[in-house]
């Protein structure tokens, strides 16, 4: 076995702990230095102002604060984090225009890592309504090329507790979907980094979530998974906080897993007594598991901050000094690549029942904007340009009253069934839906109204858009076609469109009666 304070000393003496700070690699479970020692996460949330993506409803017009883009912030802060044992930060949101060389460079000087989520409040996959699309797709490959050529950015996560109850699970589908178009992009462009998932401690869905996120082919599984866990409060105990059921759990996993969130607040952040620090980096913890990351550094209104900001300066708060010492006194225990064999496996795909409704067969489509934009510009009817965005659900919902206008754009991820389109943007679903709803009505001028919203244009009479798609089946998602510009037909049910409200407030009066 290898200690931290050894593989400390010894990357201190090789410079790794300087600019030139090696990319880590995974093996089966666990991640590695190029020379060989284990990497064993001691981590901090870094995030001012944002909690994680996943909400129920990114706001275009929301802000957030890039921790990386101040230089003065960062040489602030990293002093703090060295003196915690830090070697790796979780961001929460990443600005893709950002500059972000000086801090990553800091970062690398102190031989500290990150692991970023792709998501952030103004976009991310949103589990009250999710989709994976054209949007999503180009932002978080954006975002990954702005940080992909650091070497201490050990990967992304697509999704931060996006199912959180039996009333989201389908939402895992969309999640899983990222994963695989993520990982095969980071492949495209030999990127050195990993793509991965953090989930929440739902007692009722955390095993299932894991299973799913690490099932089937490897295309479609995360490269490492991080686990947000709150349940040691206090003085607890290994049996009481069910670190025992999390470690039994993890034992055969194939691919890193950690605690992507920790520390309890139950009476207070100021109050936290770290007790769990000293058991999250127990040999028999980290024969299993790959480290943590506290939550988080910021004191914001949730209560879980290590220091207090105010204006420029940070005021160290009771927890900070506990949690130090705390790091001060574990030397957690890591095994050499070379003497270590994996042997975890690829999990089974959890069954779609009443309590899981995310199929892992058949995943959404990849985005794909050559298809989009063919099946749009086919389309005879089409929104009026600049049309708010709040009028799309009238129109969604009314024209999605039959259900074959909107099978080529919605999804059932129980069935893994998903249109052909169900990866455009809004504004090509609404084209594309305008267009099979006008040629149902035989391209009556009155069927492309929508009280003035809609208009018709020359469509290309294009018909085999679909074959621009991703083929159907296996990992790429199941679609069909036919006609209406390759919108598919005959889906299941009407799912998954973005902006949808209530049907009761459809105002009809100018539209074609069906």
């Amino acid at each position: 076995m290898v200690s931290a304070k050894a593989v400390i000393a010894t990357l201190a003496a090789t410079g790794a702990l300087a600019a030139d700070v090696p990319s880590l690699q995974i093996k089966g479970s666990k991640f590695f230095y190029p020379n060989g020692t284990q990497f064993i996460i001691r981590g901090i949330a870094y995030q001012q102002g944002v909690s994680a993506g996943g909400s129920d409803a990114p706001q275009s017009n929301a802000t957030f604060i890039d921790s990386l883009v101040s230089k003065s912030n960062c040489a602030r802060d990293i002093p703090n984090m060295v003196s915690l044992n830090t070697n790796l930060i979780r961001t929460y949101g990443v600005d893709p225009d950002g500059n972000h060389d000086d801090c990553m460079q800091m970062l690398a000087d102190a031989g500290i890592y990150v692991i970023a989520d792709l998501g952030n409040p103004t976009i991310s996959i949103n589990r009250a309504n999710p989709q994976w699309n054209i949007d999503l797709f180009n932002f978080f490959k954006k975002a990954v090329d702005t940080m992909a050529k650091y070497p201490n950015v050990v990967g992304f996560f697509v999704g931060n507790e996006v199912t959180n109850s039996n009333t989201t699970t389908a939402a895992s589908a969309y999640v899983k979907a990222a994963v695989r178009d993520m990982k095969q992009y980071v492949k495209d462009q030999k990127y050195h980094t990993g793509i991965g998932y953090a989930a929440d401690d739902s007692s009722n869905l955390r095993d299932t979530i894991a299973h799913y996120m690490n099932c089937g082919d490897e295309s479609t599984g995360v490269d490492f998974y991080g686990y947000n866990v709150y349940e040691w409060c206090g003085d607890s105990n290994f049996q009481k906080s069910g670190y025992n059921r999390i470690l039994e759990f993890f034992e055969s996993y194939s691919v890193p897993a950690f605690f992507a969130e920790y520390g309890c607040n139950s009476d207070g952040a100021a109050n936290r007594k770290w007790t769990e620090t000293a058991a999250l980096y127990d040999k028999n913890m980290t024969a299993v598991l790959s480290g943590g990351i506290v939550y988080e550094y910021f004191e914001e209104k949730n209560d879980y901050g290590l220091v207090k900001l105010s204006g420029d300066s940070v005021t160290k708060m009771k927890d900070f000094d506990t949690l130090e010492k705390a790091m001060q006194n574990i030397d957690p225990q890591g095994v050499s690549m070379s003497s270590y064999t994996p042997s975890g496996k690829a999990s089974s795909c959890p069954a779609v029942n009443s309590t899981w409704e995310a199929d892992a067969k058949s995943l959404p489509p990849t985005p794909n904007e050559n298809a989009c934009e063919c099946a749009a510009n086919a389309s005879s009817c089409v929104p009026k340009a600049n049309l708010d965005k709040s009028a799309y659900a009238v129109i969604f919902n009314y024209t999605c009253a039959d259900a074959s206008v909107c099978a080529g754009i919605t999804g059932d991820p129980s069935t893994g069934k998903y249109g052909t389109y169900s990866m455009c943007t809004d504004e090509q679903k609404l084209a594309i839906v305008l267009g099979a709803y006008h040629s149902k009505h035989s391209d009556a001028s009155d069927s492309c109204s929508f009280d003035g919203n809609a208009t018709t244009q020359k469509g290309s009479g294009k018909t085999d858009c679909a074959k621009l798609a991703p083929s159907s089946g296996g990992g790429n998602g199941n679609s069909s076609d036919k006609g209406n510009a390759g919108v598919m037909v005959g889906a299941p049910s009407y799912g998954v469109v973005a902006s949808v409200v209530s049907i009761v407030a459809l105002v009809a009066s100018a539209m074609v009666v069906m």
